[in-house]
């Protein structure tokens, strides 16, 4: 397998933990999202994934030979492992316990992450000419809405981690979220339940081996 992602690619990071949770092998391949105007949108890259984002995921057959489907969009490339290697399941077994899994992992991925991205904050500073107190302003909004409701979910369902005592995709979602979060220096004190989930996640070795700081490409 061969991932294209980035080291501070918060969809990136869910996948790498995924490779991991599942003692999966994947070369690393780095496209930087800021330099030279971001190589996600050079011609070679574009041409592997026209939405012109990271992560990419590309799996060989077992001849070598790259498959000509090329995965993006990080719950896809996870869902897609965890159908295909059912080791380590990132999803309950139960119906009803994987929508609330499911729920849980959409409403960050779907709700919170998409208006805090990269493409997003670099709009609302060439486009709208937003200074950096309106922009951190925006993040922080978000960021708050999103966790509210998620601290409110985790009450109800939560153990050790976002469902019940097992890693789930939910936990994927939520680690990389307050990765940026502390970097954007939101006040978590009103989050107990997401900050401890968290906690826990980055004990194991999964989630270490995944962070940005310790890919080749950080910096």
């Amino acid at each position: 397998m061969k991932l294209y992602g980035y080291w501070r690619s918060s969809a990136a990071y869910r996948v790498r933990v995924a490779l991991n949770h599942k003692g999966l092998d994947a070369e690393q391949i780095s496209v930087h999202l800021v330099k030279d105007g971001g190589e996600q949108h050079k011609p070679e890259y574009a041409g592997l994934n026209p939405q012109e984002l990271v992560p990419a995921l590309i799996e060989s057959d077992s001849k070598g030979e790259e498959a000509d489907v090329v995965l993006s969009q990080s719950l896809a490339i996870i869902e897609y492992l965890d159908e295909k290697y059912p080791d380590n399941a990132l999803l309950p077994q139960d119906l009803h316990d994987r929508a609330i899994v499911r729920s849980m992992a959409m409403s960050i991925a779907c709700e919170v992450h998409p208006l805090n991205n990269l493409k997003v904050l670099q709009y609302l500073s060439k486009e709208l000419a937003l200074d950096d107190e309106a922009k951190s302003a925006w993040y922080h909004h978000w960021i708050d809405e999103g966790f509210r409701a998620l601290e409110k979910q985790l009450i109800k369902h939560s153990g050790q981690y976002c469902f019940g005592d097992t890693v789930t995709l939910a936990d994927l979602c939520l680690v990389p979220q307050v990765y940026n979060a502390n970097r954007f220096k939101v006040d978590l004190s009103p989050y107990p339940n997401i900050v401890r989930i968290v906690e826990n996640c980055n004990r194991l070795d999964a989630f270490i081996n995944a962070a940005p700081e310790n890919q080749a490409d950080a910096g």
